[in-house]
């Protein structure tokens, strides 16, 4: 694909207009978007190629400081737990020097299917050795061949990673399994959540129900397993229902128009379960026809055995609706949280079609917890901080999920 610059100028003027109007601040939080598209209008019409063009306008964007605010195109390359559902660490290791080591490795995901274990390195990806300067990216429609090292051995093992056609053009990600259970001592369960999969989460709803129905019925403590999780779609109501005996308000979604013209949080529109099958969608379509405000309130599923012995396990990869989670829990004492920080991005994003098939994905809400906090830019932040060990990864240990169990354990 080749751009013109009258094709770059249509291009940046598209882009200008909808952040402008769709960017759910209109404060920009004191930044001048003209101001900002004035200052890089030239580097972006002057691109002479189209990965020039990309980064000028990345560049841009970035001066916005905000997550979710990006370009989309057909050669974008995606972060490691959208593309891989790997996290990575930048490590100084004995054997292979300063590298990017595997941190998060999703149950199901690409990189699990193709055998990489938290605490192996990645030396080289398609032949290119992968520098510890810039953090790995990869493409979403490639088999791509990488060199990982465990302890300085590499034996020219070379794995494949297939990264298929995304189901999502505006948020595009490999799926992982969305959940998984298992018993982590006599009557505690731990559940692994790597993702948070379609945007209404039927499915999903399903595999929480059966997990603790089928995998972990009647445990008297839990440990919920949020690390490395991107977050996804609002499939994280049913899980957080499990939480509480009652119909609790969780937080809504605050739009543009909303934001601007005031609001009553009680009187928004108020989402307090996910549709059992297909055939509510149209229902709940109707009900929030044009409205972007909605509270979310959780479902009153009755009392569950691990009530009051709760531990949720989060770290810096842990983002969006799996941060939602993590501060529900916090904030009404539901459970104890532990690992490491989160970074603070949690933001509703739409994408917004602008020609030679790039998207433009727009933060167009923001998400307020019923206390009146918000998550973006600040994290949460753990009652329990335990960092993640390269040295016990490499031995086959987790010592987070450790700790998290000893946690639970303590819970009375």
């Amino acid at each position: 694909m080749a751009l013109t610059r009258s094709d770059r100028q249509n291009l940046l003027g598209k882009i200008s207009t909808l952040v402008a109007e769709k960017y759910y601040d209109p404060t920009f939080g004191g930044k001048d978007w003209k101001q900002i598209v004035a200052k890089h209008t030239e580097s972006i019409l002057g691109a002479d190629t189209v990965d020039g063009f990309e980064a000028a306008v990345t560049s841009m964007l970035h001066e916005v400081h905000t997550s979710g605010l990006g370009l989309l195109g057909p050669t974008t390359k995606i972060t490691p737990r959208n593309a891989i559902n790997a996290s990575f660490r930048k490590v100084e290791t004995n054997a292979d020097g300063t590298r990017w080591v595997f941190q998060d490795v999703l149950p199901g995901g690409v990189a699990a299917r193709a055998g990489v274990q938290p605490g192996d390195s990645l030396i080289s990806a398609k032949g290119q050795n992968v520098s510890p300067d810039e953090p790995p990216v990869f493409p979403m429609d490639e088999r791509i061949p990488i060199v990982i090292s465990r302890n300085g051995n590499r034996a020219e093992k070379r794995l494949d990673l297939a990264t298929p056609e995304p189901k999502y053009k505006d948020n595009p990600y490999s799926e992982p399994d969305s959940v998984t259970a298992a018993m982590a001592a006599e009557s505690l369960g731990a559940v692994k959540v790597s993702l948070f999969p379609g945007k209404i989460g039927i499915d999903f709803a399903k595999d929480v129900d059966a997990v603790f129905h089928e995998k972990i019925p009647n445990v008297k403590r839990l440990v919920i397993d949020l690390r490395g999780n991107p977050g996804g779609g609002i499939g994280g109501l049913h899980l957080m229902s499990y939480l509480t005996p009652s119909k609790v308000p969780i937080g809504f979604s605050l739009d543009r128009p909303t934001a601007e013209r005031g609001y009553d949080k009680a009187s928004l529109p108020k989402l307090d379960h996910i549709p059992k099958s297909k055939l509510e969608i149209p229902l709940l379509a109707i009900k929030f026809l044009g409205k972007k405000s909605v509270v979310l309130e959780t479902s009153g599923l009755g009392s569950q055995s691990f009530h009051g012995r709760v531990v949720i396990l989060v770290n810096e990869h842990t983002t969006g609706a799996a941060e939602m989670l993590a501060q529900f829990a916090q904030e009404n004492g539901l459970g104890t949280i532990v690992g490491n920080k989160t970074p603070g991005r949690l933001l509703s994003r739409s994408g917004f079609k602008i020609g030679h098939d790039y998207r433009l994905v727009i933060p167009i809400g923001a998400y307020v917890s019923w206390n009146g906090n918000r998550i973006e830019g600040k994290g949460i932040t753990p009652d329990v901080p335990v960092d993640w060990s390269y040295g016990e990864a490499l031995l086959g240990r987790d010592n987070q999920l450790s700790r998290a169990v000893e946690v639970a354990q303590e819970l009375r």
